[in-house]
This record gives structure tokens, sequence and C-alpha cells, in this order.
């Protein structure tokens, strides 16, 4: 998996939606920082389907870091212990 590379895709995305709603609204003589504000309120649902599989991609790759962290956990926990399985 390529956690760090899907983040930043996804990261990348959701910015280029607000500068691509922003910018359209500008082009509409709406104000910079109305537009902004716009841009920045729409893009938050609008994002959730239109990037769905990518931040999808993005949650399973949190999970698996967070399963190999909490195996990790577990690990040194049971070396604590003196657990000889360990």
């Amino acid at each position: 998996m390529h956690l760090g590379r899907d983040v930043t895709l996804y990261i990348c995305a959701r910015l280029g939606m607000v500068a691509a709603i922003t910018a359209l609204l500008v082009l509409l003589d709406v104000p910079l920082l109305v537009a902004l504000a716009v841009g920045v309120v729409v893009a938050l649902p609008l994002s959730l389907f239109v990037f769905g599989g990518l931040r999808n991609r993005v949650a399973q790759g949190l999970d698996a870091k967070q399963a190999v962290r909490r195996a990790e956990r577990e690990r040194l926990r049971a070396q604590l212990r003196g657990d000889s399985a360990a």
C-alpha cells in the first residue's frame, strides 16, 4: 500500500476542487473571499462523492497501518510481561 501517495493525492484533489470552484465563481464576478468561502463549503460534501474511491483507499491504508501498530504494541507488551511466546 502507498498510504503517503494516496493521502497526498486526496489532499491535492480536494484543494484542486476548491480552487476550481473558486475560479469558476470569480469568473462569474463573485468577490474572491466569498468565492473561496463558498468553494470550501461546496467542495467538502462534493468531494465525499467525487473522490469516494480515493477516500476509501486512504481509509484502508490507515486501517492497515493501525493494525501493524497494534500488533507491534502487543508484541512489545508481551515482551515486557516476559511471555516466552513473543
